[in-house]
């Protein structure tokens, strides 16, 4: 993503409307015990489409917004949102993300690594806190809830990102067909 007004405008616009989403009417709900979570699913598409440095910044963002909307201590969201958007966005930088259902495994281990994350640093500040095994399962489900949701998300994210983005991630593939002379000059020609 290239780094213009403009496009810390549209990041920063997914970033605030998955904090009030999530906070206003997606946070409350439940389905077989998980909730979803539409903030780690923004920051990951984010970081999917605009890379590691712009997934890190971007998390950073949402989790001080969230940690600032909440009420809860200050800089935890944001450290793991922050590794969350970098991880991803560095999973976008070394494979190549241009499959239709990449948004699913996406979410859903950016959901899981985000949750395991978050209560990691959660159980190491908080000297009272208890792990149980309705933790877990919560965890599992609010995973399962946002592998379910990624696919909608990224899209939004990715119709709003689109203008702005350098290399559309999806398109990539189709444009990968290159002449016979280009490559590095000890390899030309041992095409095969």
């Amino acid at each position: 993503m290239i780094t213009t007004p403009g496009a810390l405008l549209r990041a920063g616009g997914v970033v605030l409307a998955a904090v009030i989403l999530q906070l206003s009417g997606f946070g409350p709900m439940s389905f077989l015990g998980g909730h979803p979570d539409l903030v780690a699913l923004a920051v990951a598409a984010v970081a999917i489409y605009a890379g590691s440095v712009s997934g890190a910044a971007t998390g950073f963002a949402a989790g001080f917004v969230l940690d600032l909307a909440v009420g809860a201590t200050m800089g935890v969201s944001s450290l793991v949102l922050t590794a969350v958007g970098y991880a991803v966005g560095r999973y976008r930088e070394v494979r190549d993300p241009a499959h239709g259902l990449m948004p699913i495994p996406v979410g859903a281990a950016a959901t899981l690594g985000f949750l395991v994350a978050f209560a990691s640093v959660s159980f190491m500040l908080d000297v009272g806190a208890s792990v149980s095994a309705v933790v877990l399962r919560d965890m599992l489900m609010t995973t399962l809830v946002n592998a379910l949701l990624a696919i909608p998300v990224f899209a939004v994210c990715r119709r709003i990102l689109r203008p702005v983005l350098v290399v559309d991630p999806f398109e990539s593939r189709r444009r990968r067909k290159a002449p016979i002379d280009s490559g590095p000059l000890g390899l030309r020609g041992l095409e095969v």
